[in-house]
């Protein structure tokens, strides 16, 4: 029994000796983890150094006038390592000293907190020895600047222990402006120019060694860093100004028709250059963004492709503008099925050029395929020889290829040519149209659309691509002449006769297409308005096309109502700002040029010229900070301008101080194009406005 005893006695205590070995060994384990932990990772991470790759700056992408349309800024997160040693010696002496005057100095600049709260957490990380206290997160070049000159922080990184994390974002200075075709810059997202030109604006990555302390912050290694070398400019042929007026015009005819998606582009005449290209979709959220590159995204194009149908029969000389064609009141039978004019005018034997005007599907459909039926290769070749069938080569990665049916294509059938000659049973893009279009308003001659003009290193050009020319002459100049008439006889005479502008002459074409849903077909009613054409008429410097889908069962889809007033208002605004530039326009009439005769600005200025040039002043209305000074009769009247902070104000007659003071105040960005009094105005006068929102001013 006392054996028994004495050996559970020792079991016992040799029990209890491990569960007290295995407690102690369980709180020193917590205890480590918990309370020195940080300190033992930050002594793990100071042992590992490494070489880091450092990011180029990337180059910077302007418009033809040298505004910048996206760019890389620098951006700051701001840690301290309180344990660095020149903040801990004697006892953290320099830390104690400075820490007053470095919190007030941080609650002036941030903002954001009292210069206690802020002492009081840089009290706490210097007593817990925090090795990666993050003071502060993106920072601007500017704020940076100041923090630098800041008490304690001008010792430099080993006495203070700040360290700057300099971060290179991507800026898009007019937000959404040509957003897509500049294209996005999110990690491995691009598109557009940004990726189009991506070798050129990325630059050389740079090395540097550095050692990383608590919390995976790195601290560079000196004596031991290549530096990165800056990307390359893209000055691109983009115009702010046209960029802006195009996006408005679309914008609006967007949210009013309560349209899918839609695109519109600008393209200079004689050489190529797109100078505006808008692309919107309707996101999910009701609002619509530059989701997608409709412009280089082929569809049916409807009518506008009866152009190609008049330039192959003119051209093969099959018939003449003034050749008779049956349009059977707008329905015409072939082959069991049936072709309509999407309008109904009840006509019936009218020109080929009448027929081209009222945009009748039946008289093309008949024309194709009286003449062409029994050699339907020879007009599909004319479309090859205007290169509807391959890419335009514009310098935007992601353009799709059209699709083309031809004779031996097991697709083809006894009505595909007839159907081709109106738009349908082929697709192509809306940049591919423009291009055809652009040729004929430059008497035959097919220019290659382009958006970079040059590459710049430190400002000096290594890299300029000119105008290239795709075809000499897409046809005969007889046949480019007939072109033009019908074109400009849509707009006098025909289904864009509501687009007349009594300043300058247009010519163009309608086109309402239907187009499938899906797996749905056609059944949804869902038709793209499509307006194509150039101005002016007598002398073409611009080509535009707006094409827009629109939403199924739309009560107006007609392309002239719909797409037409979307040209219009872009070529009334160019016309103002570009192509009648050399006249002075005042709301929207021409007026005779003359301080004597108009002038506006800040009332007091207005009142101290007057005085000085001795302007007796017959009726004064002086109420409010801004007024216009004119000629009534033989008098001098002068009457306040009303200014709402909701509404643009009236700029024309003001100088640029006043309009870009009064703008600014307004919350709106100012883009100014010449010299003298304001002529024309982006904007019109009482439109609602929003903060951030670009006005482009013309000066005479």
């Amino acid at each position: 029994m006392d054996v028994k005893k004495d050996i559970l006695w020792r079991v016992y205590v040799g029990f209890i000796l491990m569960a007290i070995v295995g407690t102690c060994i369980l709180g020193k384990a917590v205890y480590i983890q918990q309370v020195q932990g940080a300190y033992w990772r930050g002594m793990s991470d100071s042992l590992h150094q490494r070489i880091v790759s450092l990011d180029a700056e990337r180059g910077t992408i302007y418009s033809e006038d040298g505004s910048m349309l996206s760019t890389s800024i620098p951006q700051y997160d701001i840690y301290i390592d309180f344990m660095a040693d020149g903040l801990r010696e004697k006892r953290g002496k320099r830390f104690k000293e400075n820490i007053d005057s470095l919190s007030i100095c941080l609650a002036d600049l941030f903002k954001d907190k009292t210069s206690g709260q802020y002492k009081y957490e840089l009290q706490t990380g210097f007593r817990e020895k925090e090795r990666y206290f993050l003071l502060r997160k993106k920072l601007s070049f500017k704020q940076y600047q100041q923090l630098r000159t800041f008490p304690l922080v001008r010792l430099g990184r080993n006495k203070s222990g700040f360290i700057a994390d300099k971060k290179i974002i991507r800026l898009n200075p007019y937000k959404t402006l040509a957003y897509r075709t500049i294209g996005l810059l999110r990690d491995s997202n691009k598109v557009g120019l940004e990726l189009t030109y991506d070798k050129y604006l990325q630059g050389t990555a740079g090395k540097r060694l550095v050692r990383f302390i608590a919390g995976g912050a790195s601290v560079p290694v000196d004596d031991y860093e290549v530096e990165a070398e800056n990307g390359k400019d893209v000055i691109t042929t983009l115009d702010v100004n046209i960029q802006d007026v195009t996006e408005n015009a679309l914008m609006k005819m967007m949210m009013k028709n309560e349209a899918e998606h839609g695109c519109a582009i600008v393209m200079e005449v004689k050489s190529g250059k797109i100078k505006a290209i808008a692309n919107l979709g309707h996101g999910r959220d009701s609002t619509y963004w530059e989701d997608y590159n409709y412009a280089i995204t082929p569809t049916e194009p409807g009518s506008t492709f009866k152009l190609a149908t008049m330039l192959s029969l003119l051209e093969d000389k099959k018939i003449t503008l003034n050749s008779i064609v049956d349009l059977e009141g707008g329905t015409w039978k072939v082959y069991g099925r049936k072709v309509y004019d999407a309008e109904k005018h009840g006509l019936y034997k009218v020109t080929v050029k009448q027929a081209f005007e009222h945009s009748s599907n039946v008289g093309m459909a008949k024309l194709a395929w009286m003449n062409y039926s029994n050699n339907p290769s020879l007009f599909v070749n004319h479309i090859k020889k205007l290169r509807l069938d391959t890419l335009t080569g514009i310098d935007l990665n992601g353009e799709i290829k059209p699709s083309v049916y031809t004779p031996k294509s097991r697709h083809w059938s006894n009505t595909t040519l007839p159907w081709m000659a109106f738009g349908y049973n082929l697709t192509v893009s809306p940049l591919q149209i423009l291009t055809l279009y652009n040729a004929v308003a430059n008497n035959g001659k097919m220019m290659k659309p382009y958006l970079v003009n040059e590459i710049r290193e430190d400002g000096r050009p290594i890299q300029q691509f000119a105008p290239f020319v795709l075809k000499d002459s897409i046809c005969s100049q007889n046949t480019v002449q007939k072109l033009k008439e019908c074109l400009e006889g849509v707009v006098l005479e025909g289904t864009g006769k509501g687009l007349k502008s009594n300043y300058y002459s247009i010519a163009g074409k309608t086109g309402t297409a239907l187009v499938a849903n899906g797996n749905r077909g056609y059944a949804d009613k869902i038709y793209q308005s499509t307006f194509v054409g150039y101005f002016p008429a007598n002398n073409p410097q611009y080509t535009i096309i707006v094409t827009i889908k629109n939403k199924p069962h739309a009560a107006n889809f007609f392309g002239a109502s719909v797409a037409g007033p979307v040209f219009k208002e872009i070529s009334d605004q160019i016309y103002n700002l570009k192509v009648n530039q050399n006249q002075n326009v005042i709301d929207g009439f021409v007026k005779e040029d003359s301080s004597w005769y108009s002038y506006a600005g800040y009332t007091k200025d207005i009142n101290k010229v007057a005085e000085q040039l001795q302007i007796g002043i017959a009726k004064a209305d002086t109420k409010g900070n801004y007024s216009r000074l004119y000629k009534q009769g033989a008098d001098t009247m002068m009457s306040s301008q009303v200014i709402s902070m909701k509404k643009m104000p009236v700029l024309s007659g003001m100088g640029l101080k006043d309009a870009v003071y009064l703008c600014e105040n307004l919350g709106l960005k100012v883009a100014v194009k010449g010299r003298g009094k304001v002529a024309v105005q982006s904007i019109t006068a009482g439109e609602n406005i929003t903060k951030g929102q670009v006005v482009s001013i013309q000066l005479n």
